[in-house]
Parts: C-alpha cells; structure tokens; sequence
C-alpha cells in the first residue's frame, strides 16, 4: 500500500486542483461549472449547454503529472452531464448532446472509470482547504462544484470528504496489522490490538461526523431541490459515440470505506441480489481502490488474532454506522415520498437493514 493511502485515504494524495490550466479553450468548462447552480433554474439551460464549446482532452494519454487536472475536467464534466439529463422540472431526457457526451467518454476511457458523474467526482475530488495547514475537516473545506445554490448541497458533500478523510486511520492501521502478523517478538499481540484498536476508534469518529447530517442540511430541500441530480442514467444516448448508456447514480455505496472493512474484516455476504449490487458497485470505483480491496480481501482473517471483545466492538461501530446511515435515508428519503429505490437504483432500506443484521451476525458471542 502507498504511502498516500495511508495518510490521504481514499482522497487524492494531493488536495484537488481548483481551476483548469490546460489553456484557454478550458476556460469554459470552470465558468460553466460555477455557473451550472444558476443555469439549471433557467428552462432553456438544456439549450445553452449544448451550444458550448466544451474541449476534448487534450492528449490519447494521461500523464500522472496532468491527473488532477484530469480530475477536475471529469468533475465539471461530470456534473454538466448530469445536470443536463436529471435537470428539475424539466422533462425527461435520454440524449446527451455531442459536445458534452464525446469530452466525458474520452476522459472516462483515461481514467478506466464509468462516463457518469459518481461519488468519486461528487466528493473525492470535489473540495478545497481554506487553509492548507490545517487538517481535511468541516469548518475548514467547501465544495468545488455544486448543483444548486444551497448550503445544504455543500454540507451534505463535506460530511462525506471529511468522513473519508478520517478512514485514512482505517487504511493505516490495516497495513500495521498487516507487517505485524509476520513478526515473533514479544511486543506483537500488543501491536495488533494497537491496530486494530485503531479501527475501532476511526470507525466511531466517522460515525459521529455522520451523525452530523441534519445540522445543515434540510431533509425537504435535499430531496426536492438536489437529490435528483444524482440519479442514475436510464438508456441515455450519448451523441457521437453510437451508443446508449445505463448507469447507477451517485451513491455512498460507491465509497471503498465499507467495502475495504468488509473485506478486511471477512464479514460474509449471503448470495443474494445485494451481493451482486456491492460488486457493481466497485466498478464507479477509481482503479487504485478496487485494487486496495481486493488486496485487503487476500490478508489473513484478523479475528483468530484480535481479542473477542475489540473484535465484537469494531463490528458494533460498523452497525451502528450503518444504522444512522438507516436513519438518515428514513428521514432524508423514505418520509418525503413513495420512492423506494436509492440513487444507485436499490432498495435502500431493505439492504441497508440486511447489511446491518449481518455484521451484528459475525459477532463472537
């Protein structure tokens, strides 16, 4: 595991790039982009859109040296394209025009992901720092790109990058676990419950920025005014490329957090459709952390090793996670109409209380 993981997480190694330097033809895509919060409340934005210049990557290839730069084209990309085909109060849309279809196609076969806004573009690479000496936490980071005006958007992404920030305890304290099981000196039990101790500390500090939700963040504004633009893509065409897309919308299942624990933990999945649903849910993943977990999925099963009571608390703090993620999907969604289905297109409820009763199964006692 790189360095980079294990003080980043799954956060870029370095903090996004803000403005697109690739020359002056990119301008557009950064005003654009502030301006999309405004255009999408004009009922001729559709029009506007496919009338800009939006330029293609500039090169076949991507240089690491370019990546977050690359990053920041797939984020304002990413949203333009979403807010064209979910825009509120309009009607449904199935074609995105050719301007914005072709640049998000090339840049997504670069960067080996799916041409679809995801939670990497909606949160892993969508902030900044205030002040770059201090830590990746509320109070210090505001979003790059939104859909809509409101505060609430804004909070409701933070929540996320700080939550991921704080993982990078969990990423951290797995590789400790992992080159101290080879050791035979006398200080080895001690440092493996000094890891995994880690993992039960992290996990109840990214609970409690969970917890903090509703603070700015209206349950009535978040389901009328800004889930809707990250839904999912039902048979979009995307003009000039001679085909017609599908994808899941952006969703924190699409985050590697659960999965990297699960898969460190070998909680069991049963083989039902949900299964089906958290593998899929890798491919809106980057590259790099699909390949984290599974490498994560090939370590020894901790639990032999790690006293029953730190074991059974690391997967009570997960089910507790889970629980108000419960909650606030109660609140935020179920209560406020008669959609049952998640942006990733599940049965949320459902499968959120399966994957809670799961991990409290796995328990010692």
């Amino acid at each position: 595991m790189t360095e980079c993981f294990q003080s980043r997480g799954f956060l870029p190694c370095g903090d996004p790039d803000e403005k697109l330097m690739l020359g002056d033809e990119f301008e557009v895509l950064d005003r654009v982009g502030e301006e999309l919060p405004s255009l999408l409340l004009e009922d001729d934005c559709r029009d506007f859109l496919a009338q800009q210049s939006f330029p293609l990557w500039p090169s076949d290839n991507l240089s690491p040296a370019l990546i977050s730069q690359a990053r920041l084209y797939y984020v304002r990309l990413g949203f333009i394209a979403s807010g064209y085909i979910n825009q509120i109060g309009q009607p449904k849309c199935h074609t995105l025009p050719r301007n914005i279809a072709q640049p998000l196609v090339k840049i997504a076969r670069l960067l080996k992901r799916q041409p679809m806004l995801s939670y990497d573009g909606y949160a892993l690479y969508n902030w900044k720092r205030f002040d770059p000496s201090h830590p990746v936490a509320l109070g210090n980071i505001d979003t790059l790109q939104n859909f809509v005006h409101l505060y609430d958007e804004h909070w409701f992404i933070l929540v996320h990058v700080e939550i991921e920030a704080i993982a990078a305890r969990i990423l951290n304290a797995i590789e400790r676990w992992n080159e101290t099981l080879s050791c035979v000196d006398n200080s080895r039990e001690e440092r493996l419950q000094s890891a995994m101790g880690s993992v039960r500390d992290a996990v109840a500090d990214i609970t409690r920025v969970l917890e903090r939700i509703p603070e700015k963040m209206s349950d009535q504004l978040y389901f009328s005014k800004f889930r809707p633009y990250i839904g999912h893509f039902d048979d979009v065409v995307y003009e000039g490329t001679d085909e017609v897309m599908s994808f899941r919308g952006e969703t924190g299942a699409q985050s590697s957090i659960m999965p990297t624990l699960m898969a460190f933990l070998k909680i069991p999945h049963q083989q039902t459709r949900l299964l089906s649903h958290l593998q899929d849910m890798r491919n809106y993943m980057p590259v790099a952390h699909r390949q984290f977990i599974e490498h994560v999925e090939q370590l020894p099963d901790p639990k032999p090793v790690t006293p029953p009571e730190l074991f059974d608390e690391i997967l009570e703090g997960i089910a507790r996670f889970r629980e108000i993620h419960y909650h606030w999907a109660i609140k935020y969604i179920a209560r406020r109409g008669s959609d049952q289905q998640g942006t990733g297109g599940t049965p949320y409820l459902k499968w959120l209380k399966f994957l809670i009763d799961e991990t409290r199964g796995y328990k010692s006692d």
